[in-house]
């Protein structure tokens, strides 16, 4: 497979990770997180894979959308590849009010050694003050 298109099934990988988030699809979900996945808040708080898909599942994370607002940028070295974009998240957490972020976005996947799918294992999501 050619750079070009490596990028192009990963910045695919990611929509398709954030459209499972928001459309609560937890199979989906589950396959595209590495077991050992955390999550750096835009608040600075992490949550582990259960706290998230959790949090996703019973509905105390609730995201209205959760999409790449910018190109997504792709940096692939054999079996680590990270990318960076910007988001638009319209998100409610545990009963707070929905609320609108600008945020970026660093992620970093690999591929899984069980059949070369990748997975991410960190992400991070830096909010972007707009004001």
């Amino acid at each position: 497979m050619t750079a070009d298109a490596l990028a192009t099934e990963l910045a695919n990988t990611e929509r398709r990770r954030l459209r499972a988030l928001v459309d609560v699809r937890l199979e989906d979900a589950d396959a595209l997180h590495a077991p050992d996945f955390e999550l750096v808040t835009p608040n600075g708080g992490t949550w582990s894979k259960e706290q998230y898909l959790g949090g996703i599942a019973s509905g105390d994370i609730n995201y209205r959308r959760f999409e790449a607002v910018s190109d997504i940028d792709v940096m692939v070295d054999g079996d680590l590849a990270v990318l960076r974009y910007q988001s638009l998240i319209d998100i409610a957490v545990w009963g707070q009010q929905a609320g609108l972020l600008e945020c970026w976005h660093l992620d970093c996947y690999r591929r899984d050694r069980d059949g070369g799918l990748w997975k991410v294992r960190w992400s991070q999501a830096t909010e972007i003050d707009v004001t």
